[in-house]
């Protein structure tokens, strides 16, 4: 079964063509130091240059106003060159360049270009699009602030509700579609009558898929982003659940998508019609008025126009406008479609309505390219984990050696969740359910489940997850993936009590045990052949032990303790385990899992 979360980079052909793109001509792909600047630090600008052209100078052209560094007569730094490296697999000689400007008061919005001069000529070539104009020039922005990640997103957990396969509510039946793209019936009110279903599993916060104007199941698809799609509901109804959620301390995030939304949009339709519409600066076109950019070349996605102008305008006034409504953040559809200076814009403008609105991007994509994201965002989903956690625990193809590898370069690879959240799961609605490439085995999915919990990005479940919600059929038919495979209807006639009860003991733990978000993580056992692997979480005053077993057959493992009682207590399973005076020993049946404290 293939799980084809990365697109083209799951291919090794095409990764080594993305590396050779992104190392060619003039490259800075938002790389600054410090990545989010706060207030009074200095920021160092980074650009690298190589083949086919030679490069002997380059330039940040920067404003410190708001305005465009391509209008009037923008500041000047020249950069340094720094090193040079070769690399083996583009047979090139890469030079490192840096400039460093002085720090900047709060509020300031560093929008800036880079440039390289190409040697013996009068050409200076722009980063990242190769343009050779600085009107034509990719923008790049730096929001200079003290705004950090929400303190309520490090303690979050998240509940995925993908609105039409939820609830329809009021004791009625779902609705039977001849396809699985039709409608069930799900809606707002069947939300609200679930929200103490919700709590109970020990989540605080809802993630709520689209529910604007729309002609799909799905709603990203949207053709009025003010109004509530009449199948879920009214605006009303929105508002009622909103405040019901709060009233249960829960926090609303909203998906937003800013990329794209319908051709039935009443501006699309005026600018595919009306030569003079206001509107035909808001979408990109290549040949007026057939011939459009779209997402993934679905026609029916228009790909809106997100460079400083109007269109741009409209989407920050929609962001600020739900905020005020009562939304507590975004996760971010497609976040890797508008360019990263639209983000530094939305960030500011979310958080000068709302400065704790936590705002999370869908970057599918390298660690590299989610790591840009950083003061752009506040935080971005852990795709890279998401994918070893599925292939170790689900597919069973990364042994947990491989998987602990991952793990400990990852964790060093980003800032701490402070700093840069990175909210985990172990499936959504774009890909196979984890229980269905588990193949049903409770089993896995309770270990994969443990050992997210126990990480310190926000766990995120999608709606039936915890249920026992699997799916019939891959996502791959074919030729084409059938996403729908994976949204199958809520059980609530049939759900799996035991995993039910499963996840409620994850929440209560990890809200019990402050430890799961804030402590450090240190390996204490891993086996490959054996199939077992225990890792602690540990502060300077508490720890608590996670082990597991992925093979069928009964382990039993000596653990080198921290710091621990002379008893401690499997808080899964509810039996005391003895503590030696150097270790900690317990018994893991197949395809167990233990939390020791």
């Amino acid at each position: 079964m293939i799980d084809n979360i990365f697109g083209h980079l799951t291919d090794a052909d095409l990764r080594l063509a993305t590396h050779r793109e992104m190392l060619g001509g003039v490259r800075h792909f938002h790389r600054t130091l410090p990545s989010d600047p706060l207030p009074g630090q200095p920021l160092s600008f980074f650009l690298t240059t190589s083949g086919p052209q030679p490069f002997d100078a380059a330039n940040l052209l920067y404003t410190l106003d708001d305005s465009d560094p391509a209008d009037g007569e923008p500041g000047r730094l020249e950069l340094t060159p720094e090193d040079v490296e070769w690399d083996e697999v583009d047979w090139r000689y890469v030079r490192r360049w840096r400039g460093t400007l002085p720090a900047q008061p709060a509020g300031t919005m560093i929008r800036y270009h880079l440039a390289a001069h190409v040697a013996g000529t009068g050409h200076w070539i722009f980063a990242d699009n190769q343009a050779e104009s600085a009107t034509q020039a990719t923008d790049f922005a730096v929001y200079v602030d003290n705004d950090p990640s929400p303190a309520w997103a490090r303690d979050a957990l998240v509940y995925q509700i993908f609105v039409d396969r939820f609830n329809p509510g009021a004791g009625r039946p779902w609705n039977k579609p001849t396809q699985l793209d039709g409608f069930f019936g799900g809606t707002l009110k069947g939300v609200i009558e679930k929200l103490d279903y919700i709590q109970s599993l020990g989540f605080n916060a809802i993630w709520l898929s689209p529910f604007f104007t729309t002609t799909s199941h799905h709603g990203y698809n949207a053709s009025d982003y003010y109004t509530v799609e009449p199948r879920y509901g009214t605006n009303q109804e929105l508002k009622e659940l909103i405040n019901e959620a709060h009233a249960r301390g829960m926090h609303m995030v909203l998906d937003f998508v800013a990329n794209h939304w319908s051709k039935d949009h009443p501006t699309f339709r005026d600018a595919q019609a009306n030569p003079d519409s206001p509107y035909r600066d808001w979408y990109i076109w290549n040949h007026w008025p057939d011939d459009y950019e779209c997402y993934f070349n679905v026609r029916e996605l228009p790909k809106l126009n997100l460079l400083p102008g109007d269109a741009r305008a409209e989407m920050l006034r929609v962001a600020q406008h739900w905020l005020r409504e009562g939304f507590d953040g975004y996760r971010l559809d497609f976040a890797f479609g508008p360019p990263h200076d639209f983000w530094a814009d939305f960030r500011r403008a979310c958080h000068a309505v709302k400065p704790e609105a936590w705002i999370f991007g869908e970057i599918i994509h390298t660690a590299a390219v989610q790591r840009s994201f950083i003061g752009r965002m506040d935080g971005t989903l852990d795709f890279l984990l998401t994918r070893a956690l599925r292939e170790t625990f689900g597919f069973g193809r990364m042994s947990l050696n491989e998987f602990e590898a991952f793990l400990s370069g990852h964790e060093s690879y980003f800032p701490s969740q402070d700093e840069f959240s990175r909210p985990s799961f172990l499936d959504n609605h774009d890909m196979s359910r984890f229980y269905y490439i588990a193949g049903e085995s409770k089993g896995l999915l309770e270990i994969a489940a443990l050992v997210m919990y126990a990480l310190s990005g926000s766990p995120i479940v999608y709606n039936g997850t915890e249920a026992g919600v699997s799916q019939e059929r891959p996502m791959q038919q074919g030729n084409r993936y059938v996403f729908e495979e994976a949204r199958l209807p809520m059980n609530w006639d049939d759900q799996d009590g035991e995993l039910l009860a499963y996840f409620r003991r994850l929440g209560t733990l990890r809200t019990a045990f402050p430890v799961l978000r804030e402590g450090r993580r240190t390996l204490l056992h891993v086996d490959s052949n054996r199939r077992t692997y225990a890792f602690a979480r540990e502060d300077d005053t508490a720890g608590v032990i996670i082990a597991l077993n992925l093979s069928d057959s009964a382990q039993a493992l000596s653990l080198p303790i921290g710091r621990f009682a002379a008893e401690a207590l499997d808080r899964l399973n509810g039996h005391p385990v003895v503590v030696h005076p150097d270790s900690v020993k317990v018994t893991l049946p197949g395809r167990g899992c233990s939390f020791i404290a």
